[in-house]
């Protein structure tokens, strides 16, 4: 059908929701919104929220996360060392539960979102993480729930794990996996929500939220893998693990302690459905012929926007075959201006809104590999570690599971340099307002990537030749483990600019009100590395070895070459770069109008700008 013949709309019932035949409609290049839609934004009051509530949100995120990040940062020594598990083992075992844990806040996201809200999934899941942590605390503290100890001094030589020793450990993990799809999508949001973000100060106040939640993650990270995994490594297992289970149930205690204060946003209705439903309806028009530019040939549905919407995005040329479930036909509209079928016409404002999805994905899947780089620090750098002298003077010895720390202070030294410094001297340089752009940010971390599996290659190979040399039966290296700290650190420059630059990135260039998908896709991108490091290692496990030589990742570490793994990562890398530069030269800001008048500096981008580029 060639709707240039259908200019004159002759045919076509009056339309409420047409950009050209209403004066209250918002129009996609006009920066003013309808009297009705700013009259019901002025309805929307806070009645508490603010930093009294937001106090309490931060206070259970930050005991909620020393509870299961201080059980599970020490997590691979604990199979190693009780459960018994071999070295490949252990590392599956992570990696798949901690890929299913990372794909879980898409189910938390769409279940907040279309049903029950924020607050409900957060109080729901907080409990169900209890459980889990009281369930892993029981296999340590139970002898019926654990292999039996054994005095051998290398214990994947001793009796393993039976059916009923897994089956309540993975229970336990379930329960954490459960737990965090409820809280990781909503608790950003839900700290957001307290805030009105039609002024100039909630904006500002929004921005500072972030800052304390990042400050209380590091914080929380640096508490958990020097003390917590301490008291695990030189202590006891059941105190290790009862502290942060005791933890957590203060969290609960402090999220229901200021429920009288928390601005309960009610759910409008799966942001999932409405993705769905553009995708349908762009399919049920493919036959349509729009034109390569919008010059007025076709009639959109452009309906006034919600009063929850902050912003109009405005109407782009790409991805143009998205449009056609916004072209109004004969018999898509009532007489009031409705859709009859919201899986056959959408409006302009839901299409750019997956529009904006789309445009992320390719830059999303290129951050995969660089964080599959980063979870091998609580696996197979564990496993160096527990065969290196990390004695720090003459009666301390480092845990294994604390050496993360290294990254960690390289964050929290390097961000405030990173942010006073360097980004005034590029600012000088580039004449960008961050210095660098966003993707120029996750581009440099992925490099960062590279380096640190070259050099974690080099150093083993290093402590295997020193192993060997020194003759020790047990397979310990005369070699300080501090020759890790490189490899380390530069992962740290990695999280530094990727990880954090994805945040940035995820939660910038989606609607205000989906920051509950782009929480979850930088979760989705920890499940994607999770399962990618876990498909490489038992790939590399099962065909690296062959004609009496050992594969790579053997048990024994002098035995196998696991300097060669780092090495095939750091190759991968090299190629996820050259993806990576593909996806993000085109790459286009998102663009759109603010609601209510009030107007952001960061919300007049225009589509012609390239993220690549550094001059603007």
């Amino acid at each position: 059908m060639d709707l240039k013949k259908r200019k004159d709309n002759s045919s076509l019932p009056p339309q409420a929701g047409s950009l050209s035949k209403s004066p209250e409609i918002v129009d996609m290049h006009n920066r003013k919104s309808s009297p009705d839609s700013i009259l019901e934004a002025e309805k929307v009051e806070k009645k508490h929220g603010g930093w009294k509530a937001v106090s309490f949100i931060l206070a259970n995120e930050t005991l909620e996360r020393l509870g299961t990040i201080g059980l599970l940062s020490n997590f691979m020594v604990y199979l190693i060392r009780v459960f018994h598990l071999e070295l490949v083992e252990a590392s599956n075992v992570i990696n798949i539960w901690s890929g299913f844990t990372h794909l879980t806040p898409l189910v938390g996201a769409f279940i907040s979102d279309a049903y029950i809200g924020r607050f409900k999934t957060i109080a729901f899941a907080s409990f169900v993480t209890l459980f889990g942590l009281i369930t892993l605390t029981l296999t340590a503290s139970l002898p019926q729930l654990h292999p039996a100890s054994c005095s051998n001094n290398n214990p994947i030589n001793c009796a393993g794990p039976t059916k009923l020793h897994m089956g309540i450990l993975l229970l336990g993990l379930g329960f954490l996996s459960i737990g965090s799809g409820g809280i990781r999508p909503c608790s950003i949001p839900f700290g957001v929500d307290q805030f009105n973000q039609r002024t100039e100060e909630g904006v500002k106040e929004v921005a500072s939220f972030f800052n304390w939640y990042y400050m209380t993650v590091t914080v929380v990270l640096l508490i958990t893998q020097t003390v917590v995994v301490y008291i695990q490594d030189q202590v006891s297992w059941i105190i290790g693990f009862g502290v942060p289970t005791g933890l957590m149930a203060c969290a609960v205690v402090a999220f229901f302690a200021g429920m009288k204060l928390y601005v309960c946003v009610k759910p409008e209705g799966s942001i999932f459905s409405g993705i769905a439903q553009v995708v349908v309806a762009a399919c049920k028009k493919r036959k349509l012929k729009v034109p390569a530019e919008d010059d007025g040939s076709v009639t959109y549905y452009d309906p006034p926007v919600k009063a929850s919407v902050l912003s109009k995005l405005h109407h782009c040329n790409q991805f143009r075959f998205l449009d056609k479930a916004a072209v109004i036909v004969e018999g898509d509209l009532t007489s009031d201006g409705v859709p009859v079928n919201k899986w056959r016409l959408c409006s302009i404002q839901e299409v750019e809104e997956v529009k904006c999805l789309v445009r992320v994905v390719p830059v999303w899947s290129a951050g995969i590999i660089a964080l599959a780089a980063m979870s091998q620090q609580a696996t197979f750098t564990i496993s160096q570690a527990l065969k290196m002298d990390r004695h720090m003077g003459p009666n301390f010895e480092i845990p294994a599971g604390s050496l993360i720390v290294f990254s960690l202070l390289t964050i929290c030294i390097f961000l405030p340099l990173y942010d006073r410094v360097l980004v005034p001297f590029l600012r000088r340089i580039t004449g960008h307002k961050s210095g660098i752009t966003l993707l120029q940010r996750i581009g440099t971390g992925i490099v960062f990537a590279i380096l640190s599996m070259i050099v974690a290659g080099l150093v083993e190979r290093v402590r295997r030749r020193r192993s060997v040399t020194s003759g020790d039966p047990t397979g310990m290296t005369p070699m300080s483990v501090f020759w890790l700290s490189p490899q380390l650190i530069l992962m740290g420059l990695c999280e530094t600019f990727n990880a954090i630059g994805q945040i940035e990135f995820f939660n910038s260039q989606f609607p205000e009100h989906m920051r509950s998908i782009a929480n979850a896709l930088f979760s989705l991108s920890f499940a994607g590395s999770n399962y990618l490091s876990s498909f490489i290692v038992t790939i590399v496990h099962k065909f690296s070895g062959g004609r009496n030589r050992p594969d790579w990742l053997n048990k024994d570490l002098n035995a196998g070459n696991l300097d060669y793994f780092y090495y095939l990562l750091a190759v991968l890398g090299l190629f996820n770069l050259v993806y990576f530069w593909y996806c993000a030269r085109g790459y286009r800001y998102k663009s759109g109008s603010p609601i209510g008048g009030f107007e952001k500096e960061e919300d007049n981008k225009s589509f012609s700008d390239v993220e690549m580029s550094s001059k603007k």
